[in-house]
């Protein structure tokens, strides 16, 4: 088993899910945090069974973080 860290982040409509570290495009959706979470753990899978290892980035981020900055538009 890799640990691969998950973006989960809510809007207006439901929840997307993304992973860190991880080659192409691998999104989970769902209506609730928990859905979008099973949607793109379940999404990770077939990429590594399709791609195999290889898209798996070789530094693994070790910590994510999220900040918010105000920008002069």
């Amino acid at each position: 088993m890799t640990p691969i860290k998950i973006i989960v982040e809510k809007h207006s409509d439901g929840y997307i899910a993304y992973p860190l570290g991880v080659k192409g495009v691998v999104v989970g959706e769902g209506n609730t945090y928990d859905e979008a979470l099973a949607d793109v753990k379940s999404a990770i899978r077939c990429h590594l069974e399709t791609f195999g290892n290889d898209v798996l980035e070789e530094s693994l981020v070790l910590e994510a973080f999220v900040a918010e900055a105000e920008v002069s538009i």
